[in-house]
Parts: structure tokens; C-alpha cells; sequence
């Protein structure tokens, strides 16, 4: 996959992760879209790395996808404890 082709599955892994948490986010629209890259990048990694599961060159894979959403999950979930309280 090209690093466009990550940065579509994290705004969708993203968009997924915000409607499994719905809220408030500090860092509203941009900041999502901006954890679900980031959270592509690192499920994807932490995939290759420690769960043995390559990263595929098919934009459809089901491992893959997961991974991405969980990332972004995590990292928004991160976000929120950190920077929670930052727009009261």
C-alpha cells in the first residue's frame, strides 16, 4: 500500500473509532481525522511488528482494517483522558 492509500484508511479508521466513541473530542473534527492517521500507522505497525500479521498490499484486508480501527481507538481513548477536560 502507498502512504496515500494509509492516510484513506486512517480517515475512515477514524471516522469508525469516533462513531464506537461518540463525545466530545478536544480536538474536534481535525483532531480525529488527524488520530486515525496516526492510529493507522501505529495498528499497523504494532500488526507487523509484534502480531506477526504483515502488512498486506491489499487495501481490503480484514486484519488490516482491524488493526487501524483499534489503533485509532486507543489513541483516541488516549486523548481523551489526556486532554479531556482542556475545552470546559
Amino acid at each position: 500500500m502507498t502512504i496515500l492509500s494509509w492516510i484513506i484508511l486512517g480517515l475512515l479508521a477514524g471516522a469508525v473509532a469516533k462513531f464506537l466513541l461518540p463525545g466530545r473530542d478536544p480536538g474536534g473534527l481535525v483532531g480525529t481525522t488527524l488520530i486515525g492517521i496516526a492510529g493507522a500507522f501505529i495498528g499497523g505497525w504494532i500488526s507487523a511488528r509484534w502480531l506477526d500479521h504483515p502488512v498486506s498490499k491489499d487495501f481490503y484486508d480484514g486484519a488490516m482494517w482491524a488493526a487501524a480501527i483499534g489503533g485509532s481507538l486507543v489513541l483516541l481513548i488516549a486523548y481523551r483522558l489526556l486532554f479531556g477536560n482542556s475545552r470546559d
